[in-house]
């Protein structure tokens, strides 16, 4: 399905999975095999500090699908070298000529402090990246001697036919602005209800196409009670602080704020939120329901959905959405 963007052009409707980064490493295949069976348009992995690569990841997935997208959502611009980063991208996208998302963003503080990494200014960082590895896979030679990236009189040897787009994975305003001068899109990362989708698209302000890609937490269940119920575990992150810039569009974000901070830790909040939020932060209930959660995350301005499965073993029920 395909809509339209503020600037004229067409606009792709995608619903995607990702892949769960605790799935033991027998069943990472066997399930993205599963999603494109099922009838998804993508499936994403994730490169979180101590869990899996994301390039082996996704060069795996790819090889055993045959129509499936697979994103790479995201590598941290902190931990490659662009030359290097650049080949990774380049391989993937000749061997598996358009089928290839790739995000990369500032990676997590924590996680870039404990490799001693984090640089004063990820800004710049992720600009200069940006630049000199869209200038590599175009198969220009590159020549750089900016503040993080330095690059002498490099190119690549072969280039892809059909060049990938590189996605920033940021969410401040500043971040996302820089994305929408100096990336192909966006990926939001989770929750990314339609307020927070149409105020990033405000920030991210591209001056041409810049495909959007929002993460969600999801369950369906033909309860919707209960699917609210089975959700519930899967939201515990979003009692800390850090995801604020998700949660302020809320029209209850005032409230949520306080219940968060009368919260002992995160799995209290997520247990005891109001029955009523949870379809707010998440994409939960009946099929019916749950696609027309999509639908209004698509009109806010996401040209994908992906779907964090609240079940990694219930896929089949998550796929009643494309119904």
């Amino acid at each position: 399905m395909t809509s339209t963007t503020g600037s004229g052009a067409p606009r792709r409707r995608a619903v995607g999975v990702m892949v769960p980064r605790h799935l033991p490493a027998e069943r990472v295949l066997p399930f993205v095999v599963q999603a494109e069976q099922l009838g998804f348009d993508e499936a994403w992995v994730v490169e979180d500090l101590g869990f899996r690569g994301g390039v082996a990841q996704a060069a795996a997935a790819l090889a055993v699908t045959g129509r499936i997208r697979v994103g790479i959502g995201i590598l941290p611009a902190a931990a490659r070298h662009p030359a290097f980063a650049a080949m990774e991208v380049a391989s993937l996208a000749e061997l598996f000529p358009g089928r290839v998302d790739v995000g990369v963003g500032h990676g997590v503080p924590s996680w870039m402090q404990q490799l001693g990494i984090w640089p004063d200014s990820p800004l710049t960082l992720l600009q200069e990246w940006l630049d000199a590895v869209r200038d590599l896979l175009a198969g220009r030679r590159v020549d750089r001697t900016g503040r993080y990236v330095q690059v002498s009189d490099v190119r690549l040897e072969t280039v892809p036919t059909v060049v990938p787009p590189l996605l920033a994975g940021v969410r401040g305003p500043r971040s996302l602005a820089l994305a929408g001068r100096h990336a192909d899109g966006t990926v939001l990362a989770e929750p990314a209800g339609p307020e927070y989708v149409r105020l990033a698209r405000e920030q991210i302000a591209a001056p041409g196409p810049h495909r959007v890609v929002a993460y969600d937490v999801a369950r369906v269940h033909d309860d919707p009670e209960e699917a609210v119920r089975l959700a519930r575990p899967a939201l515990a992150p979003f009692g800390s602080p850090d995801w604020a810039p998700h949660l302020t569009p809320l029209p209850f974000a005032d409230e949520l704020a306080r219940f968060r901070a009368g919260c002992a830790d995160e799995e209290e909040f997520a247990a005891s939120l109001p029955a009523e939020w949870v379809p707010q932060l998440a994409v939960v209930g009946t099929p019916a329901q749950a696609r027309a959660r999509i639908g209004e995350i698509h009109d806010a301005g996401a040209d994908s959905v992906v779907l964090i499965p609240a079940d990694a073993d219930d896929l089949p029920s998550l796929a009643r959405v494309l119904d």
